[in-house]
């Protein structure tokens, strides 16, 4: 397997398909680095020769990936939070940033639905 950012990339892909996996790295950014190593993107990670893979490696390096990415993407969030703006309290309490609406939807911010009654329960105890 290719070793590229701390990542395994996938032996039966093509190049610019395996370096998605890298956290940071999207199709653009996958193909992009791809051309200024010097790799045709549609070449299999199999095939890649140890000088591609260090090209590679040398590209994806410039990027902000794994790692580095997520702390820098959790500090930001954090930064809001501290703030106490409106946008870090809805982190806070885990509802929709963005504007959604809350009373139907929202399911994937909020989690599945508490239930409303205590289900087995003896009646009279729900």
């Amino acid at each position: 397997m290719a070793r590229i950012a701390g990542i395994n990339i996938p032996m039966n892909k093509h190049v610019w398909v395996g370096l998605t996996h890298i956290y940071g790295v999207g199709n653009t950014q996958a193909r992009k680095a791809c051309e200024l190593a010097g790799v045709k993107h549609e070449t299999l990670v199999k095939n890649l020769t140890d000088a591609e893979v260090t090209a590679l490696r040398a590209q994806v390096a410039k990027l902000s990936v794994e790692g580095d990415l997520r702390r820098e993407v959790s500090m930001n969030i954090k930064r809001l939070m501290d703030l106490g703006s409106y946008r870090g309290i809805r982190h806070r309490r885990g509802l929709p940033l963005r504007g959604q609406r809350t009373r139907t939807n929202a399911r994937t911010r909020k989690g599945p639905r508490k239930a409303a009654i205590k289900m087995n329960a003896p009646p009279g105890k729900g």
